[in-house]
């Protein structure tokens, strides 16, 4: 497989002409006669200085600074000289609160300059710590090969990592491993397609597709947002709720055509950017990206149903927390999407920790320092519905419930059968009216009458009520959100004073 170059990334990505060196003078390293050769040789026949090459430039008009191994030079490895001017790129991007793209290309550690070398990966993770620390954009493009002490630094922190297609990419290299073993490494596994489908990275980008990739995750990340749109009608008043049967609501939710957190995304979201494909395990129900509800952007976390299901385990809510992280670490907007039939009930999830991981995600999200929006779109049974509940603002879809138990459930532990699931839906108050009355959903978004029925109205529709409760959140100081959301969610059940 052939080596994307410096130029071609740097052509690829930035705006033609806007690239602007930051590189000085490589350090002097002392070196033995023969590395000495060996990097003379590198500098004639590519014609750079080093293996890194580091600047600024523009992205559809955006300041971006930019990080480049060039495979070409000893492979692309990283020594004293190299990893110091990584480390002043990172920290000069950091200074001027600049969205930085690293592209790594390499075979890690310069095996020449020894433990030292290996040493220069921690300053390097230390400067893209906190680069993201300011809540500035960190974002990866990995290029065949990545490997070694590369991989497993600084080209594994990235806010969005993608990756060539058909790159090598891994943290052992198959020569090393084929040399202390005896055999070859399992085929297949090192792959970029591979790791997307586990979840290691988010995406196989094309190079020609990388420029539009990273502008939908800027305008996501780094540019302002835009004016909400009306939410309401013309005449100002919120369109009454009927008065629907709980058990109705309950069936509506489960009904397989059904809009689901995906078809939201496509249909009622733009600039969509998706973050940790995986479709293993019961992480597949969690969805994960970057968007743009009616311009207002956010990170958006939401359960999905996979091959007709939605049970949640463990998987999914590490994949939830990546989300809520995500989010406080750019600032941005949290949007959850509950639509789950519960915690998937496998010996698998309880020796995951799946328990653990409710209480993780719940205490997270309900601490979160960024503005939170949760949407009940179906289906919100049990721990893992929960754990997304605890937002500043709760939207619900007419036909969206909250319960602790399926009422099947909940029949099960008051009456010993199923039959009596209708009745208990109505009175523990899980459908949306309820809810509303209780203090627990803030608005509720119509159906007309199912949103299986009009289900692009209804995206567009839920996009826009999403899109308002955004911009406000924006103007309220973090300090007082988090205490109003606090207090909230203290009150709720309590006798009201008034």
């Amino acid at each position: 497989m052939s080596h994307i170059t410096t130029d071609q990334l740097r052509n690829a990505v930035l705006d033609e002409g806007s690239f602007v060196s930051w590189d000085d003078e490589p350090l002097t390293i002392p070196m033995s006669g023969s590395y000495a050769e060996e990097l003379a040789a590198a500098r004639a026949a590519t014609g750079r200085d080093e293996s890194v090459s580091t600047g600024e430039g523009r992205v559809f008009g955006r300041r971006v600074a930019i990080v480049v191994c060039d495979f070409k030079f000893l492979g692309g490895s990283i020594g004293v000289a190299a990893a110091e001017r990584i480390t002043a790129a990172v920290q000069r991007a950091t200074a001027e609160r600049l969205p930085l793209l690293a592209s790594p290309s390499s075979g890690g550690t310069r095996m020449q300059e020894g433990t030292v070398a290996f040493l220069q990966m921690v300053k390097i993770a230390a400067a893209v710590r906190l680069h993201k620390q300011a809540h500035l954009p960190y974002l990866v493009y990995l290029r065949n090969p990545t490997t070694g002490g590369v991989f497993a630094s600084w080209g594994s922190l990235g806010h969005v990592t993608v990756a060539e297609p058909g790159a090598l990419i891994g943290f052992l290299g198959p020569r090393v491993y084929e040399q202390l073993y005896g055999e070859q490494f399992p085929a297949g596994v090192q792959t970029a397609e591979n790791l997307q489908r586990f979840g290691v990275i988010d995406g196989v980008v094309p190079l020609d597709a990388l420029r539009a990739t990273l502008n939908r995750a800027l305008t996501v990340i780094a540019d302002v947002p835009e004016p909400p749109p009306p939410s309401r009608p013309a005449s100002g008043a919120p369109e009454p709720v009927p008065d629907v049967p709980a058990w109705d609501s309950v069936l509506a939710s489960r009904r397989p055509d059904r809009p689901d957190a995906g078809y939201l995304l496509r249909h009622g979201a733009t600039d969509r950017v998706p973050l940790s494909g995986t479709g293993q395990g019961d992480a597949a129900t969690t969805l994960l990206a970057l968007a743009r509800f009616a311009g207002q952007p956010a990170v958006v976390l939401g359960q999905q149903r996979v091959g007709g299901a939605n049970a949640v385990g463990p998987e999914s809510l590490r994949e939830a927390r990546r989300g809520m992280a995500l989010a406080a670490e750019l600032r941005l907007p949290l949007v959850l999407i509950i639509d789950t039939a519960g915690p998937a009930l496998t010996a698998e999830a309880e020796q995951g920790g799946l328990a653990g991981q409710i209480a993780q995600c719940l205490a997270e999200l309900v601490t979160l320092e960024t503005a939170t929006v949760s949407v009940l779109l179906g289906q919100g049974s049990g721990g893992p519905a929960l754990a997304m509940v605890p937002a500043d603002r709760v939207l619900a879809a007419l036909h969206g419930w909250l319960a602790p138990l399926p009422p099947e459930g909940a029949s099960a532990i008051v009456f010993r059968d199923v039959d009596h699931a209708a009745e208990l839906a109505a009175v523990q108050g899980i459908r949306s009216a309820d809810l509303l009355a209780a203090g627990i959903v803030d608005a509720i978004v119509p159906e007309h009458p199912d949103a299986a029925d009009e289900p692009e109205e209804f995206a567009r529709r839920m996009s826009r009520a999403i899109a308002t409760e955004v911009h406000a959140l924006r103007e309220i100081p973090d300090a007082q959100r988090l205490g109003t959301r606090l207090e909230r969610y203290r009150r709720i059940g309590l006798p009201r004073s008034d």
